[in-house]
């Protein structure tokens, strides 16, 4: 934890926050130690950058939640999309 904390320029105090608000929660290593990933490092960031702009925590984690959610929705939709296209191809091909 001191390492991504350092690397985020946050205290500890800031990620075990992000544990608490469910945003992230980070795998343990055998000894206890919080263990986390790339992408929950990018969402740690995320959640910063709102705090710093005035932003509350909860608030931060929740627009940060919704954002994924909607770009994984954008996501389906696109590929929805496109296999429709081909569906569409086909029956008039």
């Amino acid at each position: 934890m001191g390492r991504a904390a350092e690397m985020l320029d946050v205290t500890p105090a800031f990620l075990r926050s992000l544990d608490t608000a469910r945003l992230i929660v980070p795998q343990r290593s055998p000894g206890g130690h919080r263990r986390y990933s790339r992408y929950q490092l990018r969402l740690a960031q995320r959640a910063r950058d709102l705090v710093d702009q005035g932003t509350p925590l909860e608030a931060a984690c929740r627009i940060i939640i919704l954002e994924d959610q909607l770009a994984e929705a954008q996501h389906i939709n696109a590929q929805l999309q496109q296999h429709l296209g081909r569906a569409l191809d086909s029956v008039r091909g």
